[in-house]
């Protein structure tokens, strides 16, 4: 069994320590996958450093790999060495920790590979005092989820639980299908044999520490939230920006484009968080439920007004960081006439009482000159310039007092005001006020895979997708997929790698009025 050892940091003292977690099994089908050796057992290891693993608690890894239980705990060990630098690795805390971790492989095609995996639980279960308590992780692909949760189900493993019974739960990585249909199907499937509460679809983006602090910063804060509605805010812009290109994934990429891999999942989520109203409470399904409000409040995209409201853009041949990189067409297992848009810009409009009128602008794409994402809020301006600071015609010039919440690479909140410059003169200047996770509490920031994987061993869902909320972000996508896909792009590749995306986006925003920050 784990003992618990915390980490010697003051800060843990009554924040998370206190959330208890039953004994249990967790079992990870894709176990020899990089997710699993990148995020998921360092998450888990983390979490037992923190003493936040139940004593009783045992990791079932599975794949067709062959390899014994010692040569997956070696594996996970040095996976752990390589890619999570900033855990304190020692051999003792380690070989305690590795105790809980074996390893079975299995054909999750077929029914006998179910069985190895049921009795391997029960044995567990018993040295481990684990009493049946089971999450099946699926690190696996997109393809692989429907056959084993129905592998799971005709194996006994999973079951419909009674509301007050959480047990077993599944996890699912996305994408939650291809499109509409796919989803709605997916999710048809996997209600025949399990509940809602049984599912948990994890978006790693809401584990991110400052996409959950939006909700904190909006509602514990009673100088922001009065100001937060079309009253005070001129625009928003959220911005996914990476400078990696498809990064071996060419096969995938092609099939799925910026709207799937980005668009659909992670920047709708933080979309619904800044705009959202406040649930009545912190209970899971509370804040679910006001989430769900804002795609239903979003105006539809029709074929007539598709092009007034996104553009995309493909990356060509340019410079990364001093680098010459190759264009989308010119990546490994990627058609050198393929259509795929690796950039999205779009502009939402909300119909409600609090957001009508405030045009939100959001951005994604591969190739671009840095790699950051954040939700850049820009107020309205003083109804009288006194000091005549911003005289400039050009948007891109113009100062704002922009709050901004930046969720990688670097998590943190920006406040931009005007002050006066000393001197003789009255001369404006306009500053940052900035606040870093990193510097503010002189911790360690938990990964998103930590906290994801926390919420869901003590039955938390708040920070995963529910079933309508997945289904509404198809239904706003699914008008521009299938207007991309029929009317082609003429003029691919339509920006140079290492620049900031299509002229068409810039020209997308400037139509209100507006401009892209400057990042």
């Amino acid at each position: 069994m784990i003992e618990e050892k915390v980490l010697d940091n003051p800060l843990l003292e009554g924040l998370a320590l206190d959330r208890h977690v039953d004994s249990l099994s967790f079992v990870i089908f894709g176990a020899h996958g990089d997710l699993t050796k990148r995020k998921l057992v360092p998450a888990m290891y983390a979490l037992f450093l923190q003493g936040l693993l139940p004593k009783g608690f045992a990791l079932l890894g599975t794949s067709r790999t062959k390899m014994s239980d010692e040569e997956f705990r070696n594996l996970m060990r040095d996976s752990l060495i390589k890619f999570a630098p900033d855990l304190p690795y020692e051999e003792e805390s380690w070989s305690r920790f590795a105790a809980s971790l074996y390893y079975r492989a299995t054909d999750s095609s077929k029914p006998e590979g179910y069985e190895v995996i049921k009795s391997t639980l029960t044995e567990l279960d018993a040295k481990h005092g684990t009493k049946g308590r089971h999450v099946f992780y699926l690190s696996t692909s997109p393809s692989l989820y429907l056959p084993i949760i129905k592998g799971l189900a005709a194996s006994g493993l999973v079951t419909k639980a009674k509301v007050s019974e959480a047990w077993p739960r599944v996890v699912i990585e996305k994408p939650f299908g291809h499109d509409l249909a796919s989803s709605i199907d997916l999710d048809e499937n996997i209600h025949e044999v399990m509940r809602e509460h049984q599912v948990y679809r994890i978006d790693h983006y809401l584990g991110k520490e400052t996409v959950q602090n939006i909700m904190v910063f909006r509602f514990a804060n009673g100088i922001f939230e009065p100001l937060w509605n079309r009253n005070h805010i001129d625009h928003i812009q959220i911005t996914n920006a990476e400078t990696i290109g498809v990064e071996g994934r060419g096969a995938y990429y092609q099939e799925a484009g910026a709207l799937r891999d980005m668009v659909q999942n992670h920047l709708m989520q933080l979309l619904a968080l800044v705009l959202m109203e406040p649930p009545i409470s912190m209970d899971a399904e509370a804040t679910r439920d006001e989430k769900i409000k804002v795609l239903r409040c979003l105006k539809p995209l029709t074929a007539e007004s598709i092009d007034q409201h996104a553009v995309r853009g493909q990356y060509g041949e340019g410079f990364i960081v001093g680098s010459t990189v190759p264009g989308f067409r010119q990546e490994e297992s990627v058609s050198p006439d393929a259509p795929t848009p690796t950039f999205a810009a779009l502009k939402l409009e909300v119909d409600n009482w609090r957001w009508a009128g405030v045009p939100i602008y959001m951005r994604s794409g591969k190739r671009l000159a840095k790699s950051i994402t954040e939700v850049a809020v820009h107020f309205k301006k003083a109804p009288h310039n006194l000091f005549a600071a911003d005289q400039s015609d050009d948007p891109s010039e113009r100062h704002d007092n922009v709050l901004v919440m930046q969720i990688q690479p670097e998590e943190g909140i920006s406040l931009k005001f005007a002050t006066k410059q000393p001197g003789p003169t009255t001369m404006v200047r306009w500053l940052n006020m900035d606040f870093k996770y990193g510097t503010a509490f002189g911790a360690r920031t938990p990964t998103a895979y930590e906290r994801l994987i926390l919420d869901c061993l003590i039955g938390d869902p708040s920070l995963y997708a529910r079933t309508d909320f997945v289904e509404a972000s198809w239904k706003y996508i699914e008008p521009l997929i299938e207007h991309w896909d029929k009317v082609k792009p003429t003029d691919f590749p339509n920006y140079k790698a290492g620049s900031w995306g299509p002229k068409a986006a810039d020209d997308l925003i400037a139509s209100t009025g507006h401009a892209w920050r400057k990042l």
